[in-house]
């Protein structure tokens, strides 16, 4: 019987689509002289932002263009000096990213009904959560718990010491009985290092990266051929469940 559940934020409980780093992270780089393709700002998405922004600027093309625009390799210092001006730009528009994605309510009232205790984890640091939270809170949504980057060191995913934190502050003993749900690899990764259940979720994911209009505006086999490719990923990740949103959980937490 699981007894926990451990949720991701942006993308899998508010945010549909993961957009409000996305947006920041293509905005600070554009402002470097490099302009990302949307697969590469999400690539890493789910981790620590600042290992997000070091991840991004190790990645072939990017560093390449990062070298031709500055006339040299990127190096730490430039890490830091895209960092300061990400976090400006995410925190002036985090809080219009903070509406429950369909479901996440309703899901979250039959986990407490069951007696499960609900956690989360994040790649936004204390700061960011300080906007995104309350704003969250005022919509309906309130996990248990909230543990970010910064209560571990900045040991961010796929570290999985923020799953032990939540599982330590909730008391659950057996991380066989805890459940990480996230909407990223990165997220996926956390779980499986913590040796938990680790279950995506493909609607509104950023593995899936639309809005939710976009995806209701697909045709039934484009929206098929969409979630099959998200649970591609996911699954290639150690996935041990995958489901379309989260009006699925409570069954398959029913069945485990």
């Amino acid at each position: 019987m699981v007894e926990a559940v451990i949720f991701d934020w942006a993308g899998t409980t508010v945010d549909y689509g993961c957009f409000a780093p996305v947006q920041a992270f293509i905005e600070t780089f554009k402002a470097a002289g490099v302009e990302p393709t949307m697969e590469e700002t999400r690539e890493p998405m789910g981790m620590l932002q600042i290992d997000h922004i070091r991840t991004m600027l190790k990645m072939d093309r990017i560093a390449a263009e990062w070298e031709r625009v500055h006339g040299a390799a990127p190096c730490e210092d430039d890490v830091h000096a895209l960092y300061e001006p990400y976090e400006q730009r995410l925190l002036s528009i985090l809080h219009n990213f903070a509406e429950p994605k369909p479901h996440v309510l309703d899901a979250v009232a039959q986990l407490r009904v069951a007696d499960v205790r609900i956690g989360s984890t994040t790649g936004y640091n204390d700061k960011m959560m300080a906007i995104v939270a309350p704003a969250a809170r005022e919509a309906g949504y309130e996990p248990d718990l909230i543990i970010t980057p910064d209560a571990v060191g900045g040991h961010g995913r796929p570290y999985p010491y923020m799953m032990f934190r939540n599982m330590e502050a909730l008391g659950v003993i057996d991380a066989r009985r805890v459940a990480k749900v996230g909407d990223t690899v990165s997220d996926i990764r956390e779980g499986k290092n913590a040796g938990c259940i680790s279950i995506g979720v493909i609607e509104g994911s950023s593995e899936m990266a639309m809005t939710q209009d976009e995806f209701e505006a697909l045709g039934t086999d484009e929206q098929t051929a969409a979630r099959e490719r998200v649970e591609s990923v996911f699954r290639a990740a150690g996935a041990d469940a995958v489901i379309g949103t989260l009006a699925e959980l409570p069954a398959l937490l029913r069945q485990l």
